[in-house]
């Protein structure tokens, strides 16, 4: 066996969601040549199989380390990344996953937002597509760009209702005097708990408010017992990168996303 690819989906997905691990032996002499057209093979019958078309690629990329060779990560991925690149996989995100534990000590609770469950779905497809507007997410601004801004918005909707956090633990973030501010879903991950979207209305920001919800979500997950806490955020989106820094968050990987243009 020269090369192997995995492709990794939910136990009910009709089709592959992404690309886990790409992996070339170490004799061969060009490893992105033969990896891409591994790729391309299996896109090819994802493709036949009525997939809409090929699934991305996740690269996970350690942070350094005791005795860390950065040389060997940076080859690692680069040719990883020119086969996917070659295989049709032409977009790239850069994204932090961030990592609270306990030791980070826990943020006092808000003193300017109060938050609440709300049991209606459709107030939360409203700020979804609020928050939207103006966003630095980059999967987010795709998504509006291919899709529009409410069938992205019930697009996040459904993502979280099919995570396996608890739809009650989602709050609605006020002022004390009943205006909206913003949102927290706290979630999970198959293996962690984590802070799975947050968002403050495009006209407050700037006040700092993320900290308040970032901090509400970390109070939550802790309160049931959580030793680790998840994160994740794009690197271009400045602001929330800073916003986990000061929640007590840690950069443990960057996540190199790489995926077809939209249609």
């Amino acid at each position: 066996m020269l090369a192997r690819a995995l492709w990794w989906g939910r136990s009910d997905s009709e089709h592959p969601i992404t690309l886990d691990c790409l992996s070339v032996h170490p004799s061969v002499a060009a490893p992105a040549t033969l990896a891409a057209e591994l790729l391309a093979a299996g896109h090819r019958a994802f493709a036949g199989r009525g997939a809409a078309g090929p699934p991305s690629y996740n690269i996970m990329v350690p942070h350094d380390g005791p005795g860390a060779d950065r040389a060997a990560v940076t080859a690692a991925v680069a040719w990883r990344e020119e086969a996917a690149r070659c295989a049709g996989l032409t977009e790239r995100i850069e994204r932090y996953r961030f990592e609270w534990t306990p030791q980070a000590g826990l943020p006092a609770p808000s003193t300017r937002l109060v938050f609440t469950p709300e049991p209606d779905d459709e107030a939360f497809v409203a700020v979804f597509r609020e928050v939207a507007r103006g966003s630095l997410d980059q999967e987010t601004l795709a998504n509006v760009a291919a899709m529009g801004e409410e069938a992205a918005a019930r697009d996040d909707l459904e993502f979280y209702l099919d995570c396996p956090g608890e739809r009650d633990w989602w709050r609605m973030a006020r002022t004390p005097g009943g205006e909206l501010v913003g949102f927290a879903i706290p979630s999970r991950t198959p293996y962690n708990p984590n802070v799975g979207y947050l968002g403050v209305l495009p006209a407050l920001r700037g006040q700092r408010y993320i900290d308040d919800i970032l901090g509400e979500i970390t109070r939550f997950h802790a309160g049931l017992g959580a030793e680790r806490i998840t994160a994740t955020t794009d690197s271009v989106n400045v602001p929330m990168a800073a916003a986990f820094e000061r929640g007590g968050y840690r950069v443990s990987e960057t996540r190199v996303v790489l995926s077809a243009p939209a249609a």
